[in-house]
């Protein structure tokens, strides 16, 4: 048994129950408020089914299903309710394939379709009569390459699902199984009986986060099979992805079910976080996070303050300054360390900030902007392959020859040097390629101290002359003089990336391993830090979704953001709210929020007026002036 399955039921777990035990059971809508404990009302939920229901379950060769965002979820939940095989725990695209895969046929029928569409929005893109002559050769190539793709179809026997998509592979990706499962679901009704009787219980977390096709597949089997009870766990006020359903619509005989309290913030906190939501569904959060003083729960103050400082080119000096000023006024040195253990995260909107203030702008650049989706998304988790040996051989072996490491330097050369490869170290004299490798690993070294300015191309020029390292063959083509573009979308961003300075890596590196304490306000949610600083700073952030200087009133509405609120449809102030909540209800401790603007008094005035932090908790410049 779990803490969280041991931990006191409040009023939401007890109407779950209720919800669960009625014949027959009634699906329900669970809104849990940042630090609710949603994820506990979830686990303990499946723990009441595999008590009172678990043995017939079992006798039937039924399973409870519960799908969430992540695979870390996917562990952390199976960890909570004992890895048993009564419960079905995966992220909602593994779910759906497992509904789906043995439908090949239809699968094969549903590609062909995708790979149609796709086609025809190139064709209509091509035939534009403002379509430049280059794009036209572009997408000519393209549908030439869709056609084929059909064409390759007729080999493939069977279609698996993997990260990324590959049809003449027979590969499916995440986005293919978010479209495919639905529209089997919708199409085939003996599907749809299927999953009710295999799965009379499905648990959807993070609702808030799921795609709206699939939100309705589900509704759509629980309003026809009614021996199926889905239960939605999610907070609408934490949706931060686009593409996600946001509240749940209640069918016909449905539950709503509100859980108010939150654990995780102190009253400071509690307060801010309380003023934000108002102006979205009015939810008030209760309770506040409290501590056991001499068997008594005392609830915990924290601070909250907040920084209006002028958006100009001392903002790095600035925030320190702020930080500084948090050390002194909560007497809490931590506030100054970069150190993981400290638990302090500066969240700021976009990667563009952190790479700003920790040195690779260059090559967030290179691989971002205008960057295929390859690229773009391969820089956020390190995958990208142009970065892949970098990260994974060529800093590692620097950091071991720094640290006089020869173990770990020797054991990343035998695991990816040609040179020891068995059938070539045979043949040469040991002591003469073990003197080789260590002047490679001197000379990479070299290259990639603080004050270099070596390329990324000469990091790799040098890996690859002294047979340090089998590059992917995709390098071949750059590390030639007067590179050849092959029209593949990649060119111009890699030939970028390889002319940033080696050392921005580090940087980089420190990044991708949250090494540093900044992270993006939308990559926290479900996370929680003692010392939370959120960064606010449109003209950095550059990103249209999102605008604090509209939220907080003192940049005009354009007129598409007049007409969205006007209509009720999602608007740039919906966006901006929530993601400011998600981000301030993140601190266990204190919170601080700095917000860099244009014109500091007339912003001031305006967050005065907004009333999400006290007046005494404004500050500007002065106050924090000479502490850097």
């Amino acid at each position: 048994m779990t803490s969280r399955i041991g931990s006191p039921d409040t009023g939401a777990d007890i109407q779950v129950r209720e919800c669960l035990d009625e014949q027959p059971a009634r699906s329900f809508v669970m809104v849990a408020g940042a630090g609710s404990g949603k994820t506990t009302s979830l686990v303990k939920a499946l723990q009441h089914l595999a008590v009172s229901r678990g043995p017939k379950l079992r006798r039937a060769g039924q399973q409870i299903v519960c799908v969430t965002y992540t695979e870390v979820a996917v562990a952390e939940i199976s960890g909570d309710v004992g890895n048993a095989p009564l419960f079905h725990v995966s992220t909602i695209h593994s779910f759906l394939w497992s509904l789906v895969r043995s439908f090949q046929a239809d699968i094969k029928l549903w590609v062909v379709d995708r790979i149609r569409e796709k086609i025809t929005e190139k064709e209509e893109h091509r035939d534009k009569p403002r379509t430049q002559a280059k794009t036209k050769e572009r997408l000519i190539r393209e549908i030439a390459e869709l056609e084929e793709e059909v064409t390759n179809l007729a080999r493939v026997t069977r279609f698996t699902y993997g990260t990324g998509s590959d049809y003449a592979e027979g590969v499916l990706g995440h986005d293919d199984v978010l479209k495919l499962g639905p529209a089997c679901i919708e199409a085939r009704p003996l599907l749809r009986q299927i999953i009710a009787s295999r799965f009379p219980y499905i648990f959807v977390d993070e609702s808030q986060d799921t795609n709206p096709t699939v939100v309705d597949a589900l509704r759509r089997i629980a309003s026809e099979q009614l021996r199926l009870c889905v239960g939605f766990f999610g907070d609408p006020m934490q949706k931060i992805y686009t593409t996600g359903a946001g509240p749940i619509a209640l069918e016909p005989n449905w539950r709503e079910i509100t859980k108010p309290e939150n654990f995780r913030c102190p009253t400071s906190v509690l307060r801010v976080v309380n003023a934000i939501r108002a102006a979205g569904d009015r939810l008030e959060q209760t309770r506040g996070r409290a501590v056991e003083v001499d068997g008594v729960l005392q609830p915990v103050a924290g601070s909250a303050q907040m920084f209006v400082l002028p958006a100009d080119g001392n903002r790095t000096v600035s925030l320190q300054a702020v930080r500084v000023w948090l050390r002194n006024a909560t007497a809490d040195p931590l506030w100054l360390s970069d150190n993981i253990e400290a638990d302090v995260r500066l969240l700021v909107l976009v990667h563009r900030m952190a790479a700003a203030r920790l040195g690779f702008s260059n090559i967030y650049t290179a691989l971002h902007d205008k960057a295929p989706a390859s690229l773009k998304d391969g820089l956020e988790d390190g995958t990208a392959w142009p970065l892949r040996p970098l990260l994974q051989f060529v800093l590692p072996l620097v950091m071991a020859a720094r640290a006089g490491d020869q173990f770990k330097v020797m054991s990343l050369l035998r695991s990816a040097c040609p040179l020891l490869e068995a059938d070539r170290i045979q043949h040469q004299a040991v002591h003469d390629v073990l003197r080789r490798l260590q002047e490679g690993v001197d000379a990479l070294a070299a290259l990639l101290q603080d004050d270099s300015r070596a390329s990324i191309r000469d990091v790799l020029t040098l890996v690859r002359d002294r047979e340090m390292l089998r590059l992917d063959e995709r390098f071949t083509s750059f590390l030639v003089p007067g590179p050849f573009d092959d029209g593949s979308g990649e060119f111009e961003h890699v030939i970028a990336f390889l002319a940033c300075r080696a050392t921005e890596l580090w940087g980089y590196r420190k990044y991708i391993e949250e090494e540093s304490p900044f992270a993006t306000q939308q990559g926290v949610k479900g996370a929680q830090f003692e010392r939370v600083l959120v960064v606010l700073d449109d003209e950095e952030g550059a990103h249209s979704h999102f605008s604090y200087g509209k939220y907080f009133g003192f940049v005009p509405l354009s007129e598409k953001d007049e007409e969205n609120i006007a209509s009720g449809a999602e608007s740039v102030l919906d966006r901006t709210r929530r993601l400011f909540y998600v981000c301030c209800s993140r601190a266990v401790k204190d919170l601080a929020v700095v917000m860099f603007v244009p014109d500091v008094d007339q912003a001031r005035a305006a967050i005065g007026r907004a009333n999400i932090f006290p007046a005494d908790a404004i500050h500007g410049l002065e106050e924090i002036e000479g502490l850097a």
